[in-house]
C-alpha cells in the first residue's frame, strides 16, 4: 500500500449518507485517501461499512487509534469519537472528554489542514447547522481545495450553504460530478509545469489586468500565495499555462470575479488580539470618552473589517462603557472592506456557535441572540 498524494475529507450529517453512496458510485482508483466524518448514531455504526460496500472499488475500514492513512482506502470515524490527522495518522478522541459543541467535521478539517497543506481536499454535503464552515477556512488557508454540494437541490441545506457563505469553496456541484472535477485538479496540480520566473512574470500580468478591470490591487500581497491560489483555479479549467488562463480571464469577466475572490480570505475572529483589546479597553476609550466635549460624537472607523467580528468587539467594549455622564453619548462605527461578500456578513451580525469561543457569557447574554444555530447581535454599525 502507498502514501496518498491527496487527503479528501467528506463531512456529512443529516441527507449525507445518499450523497455519500453517490459520490463513491463515480470514484474511481487514484492516489487519493478518502476520510468520511459523518454525524452517526451509534446504532448505524456497524452498518455503513456494509452500504457504502455496495457503492465503492476502495477498501472500506472504520478509523483506529493511529491508524495510518493509505491511498485507495475509505476510513470512517466512529460515532462517538472526535478524529484528526497528524503525521498521515488518524488520531481519535471520546467525544465524551471534549466539553462544547461536537463540532467533529471542524475538528478533523483543521488538522488536515495542519497536515496535508496543499494535499489537502474537503467536501461539505448535506446537513443541519454549520459544522465544518470553520474547518474549511484552514483548508483554503493551506492551499487545499473545497468543494460544497448545491444547497438548492437538498433537503438538509444548512452545512452547505454555510460553507458556501464563508466565500472559502471553489465549486458548487452534485455528488455525482464532485470526483471528476477531484481527478482533473489532481492530475493538473501533479503535472503541472514548474518555471517560477516565467509564472512570477505572467502572474504580474495578471495582477495588471485585475487592476485594470477591477477596483483591487494585489502588488502588495505575497507572490508564492496568489500564484498559489491562480494556479489552483487555473488547473480547474484544465489550464497549466498562467498566459493561457489570463487569456480565459480576459473573455470572462465571472472567472476574473472569481480569482479576485479567492485573493481576498478574510481571517478574523472577535476580539481577536486579546492583549491589545484590553489596552483599548482600559487605555484608549476611556481617553476618547474623556477627552470629549458634551456634544461630540463618537465615531470609529475599522478599515479591512472582513465579517464584521472585529468591529461587532470594539461596538460591545464601548457599549460597555457609555455609563452615567456618557450613557447618551451618540458612536457611530464605520466598517469598510474590499472584500463585498464579506461585508455582507459582517452587516447581517449573525454567527454560529463556534466562531464565539473568544466572547465571554456576559457579553453573549447581553449582547447575542440565539436564532437557530447562530448567535445574532443586536448592534449595528454603518457599511461603506
Amino acid at each position: 500500500m502507498k502514501e496518498p498524494a491527496y487527503i479528501i475529507a467528506i463531512g456529512a450529517s443529516a441527507g449525507g449518507l445518499e450523497e455519500i453512496n453517490t459520490f463513491f458510485d463515480h470514484t474511481p482508483l487514484d492516489s487519493a485517501a478518502y476520510v468520511i466524518v459523518q454525524h452517526l448514531s451509534s446504532s448505524f455504526r456497524n452498518r455503513m461499512i456494509e452500504v457504502l460496500a455496495k457503492h465503492s472499488k476502495l477498501t472500506i475500514k472504520e478509523a483506529e487509534e493511529g491508524m495510518k492513512v493509505y491511498a485507495n482506502v475509505v476510513y470512517l470515524i466512529p460515532n462517538n469519537k472526535f478524529m484528526t490527522i497528524k503525521d498521515r495518522k488518524l488520531c481519535l478522541t471520546d467525544k465524551s472528554q471534549v466539553q462544547g459543541p461536537h463540532l467533529t467535521i471542524n475538528t478533523f478539517f483543521k488538522s488536515l489542514a495542519a497536515d496535508c497543506g496543499i494535499k489537502a481536499i474537503g467536501i461539505i454535503l448535506s446537513g443541519f447547522g454549520s459544522d465544518g464552515s470553520e474547518g474549511i477556512k484552514d483548508i483554503k488557508q493551506a492551499g487545499g481545495m473545497i468543494i460544497a454540494r448545491n444547497p438548492e437541490t437538498t433537503q438538509f441545506n444548512s452545512m452547505p450553504a454555510n460553507a458556501i457563505a464563508t466565500d472559502m469553496v471553489d465549486f458548487i456541484l452534485e455528488p455525482e460530478f464532485m470526483p471528476r472535477a477531484i481527478e482533473s485538479y489532481i492530475h493538473h496540480s501533479e503535472t503541472m509545469k514548474v518555471d517560477s520566473r516565467n509564472e512570477e512574470k505572467a502572474m504580474e500580468r495578471i495582477i495588471e489586468y485585475l487592476a485594470k478591470k477591477l477596483p483591487f490591487d494585489f502588488s502588495d500581497y505575497k507572490m508564492s500565495t496568489i500564484l498559489r491560489r491562480t494556479k489552483r483555479r487555473a488547473v480547474t479549467l484544465n489550464l497549466y499555462d498562467l498566459d493561457k488562463y489570463l487569456e480565459i480571464l480576459k473573455e470572462s469577466p465571472e472567472e476574473l470575479k472569481a480569482l479576485a475572490q479567492d485573493f481576498l480570505i478574510s481571517v478574523t475572529s472577535f476580539f481577536r488580539d486579546i492583549d491589545s483589546f484590553e489596552q483599548i479597553k482600559k487605555n484608549v476609550l476611556p481617553h476618547i470618552l474623556g477627552s470629549l466635549g458634551p456634544n461630540d460624537e463618537i465615531k470609529i472607523w475599522v478599515a479591512g473589517c472582513a465579517t464584521g467580528e472585529e468591529a461587532y468587539s470594539l461596538a460591545i467594549m464601548l457599549k460597555e462603557q457609555l455609563t452615567g455622564d456618557f450613557k447618551d453619548r451618540v458612536v457611530k462605527i464605520f466598517a469598510t472592506d474590499i472584500d463585498s461578500a464579506a461585508l455582507i456578513t459582517a452587516g447581517k451580525g449573525s454567527y454560529p456557535a463556534e466562531r464565539m469561543k473568544n466572547v465571554s457569557e456576559s457579553y453573549l447574554t447581553t449582547y447575542f441572540d440565539i436564532k437557530g444555530d447562530n448567535y445574532v447581535t443586536g448592534l449595528r454599525f454603518a457599511e461603506c
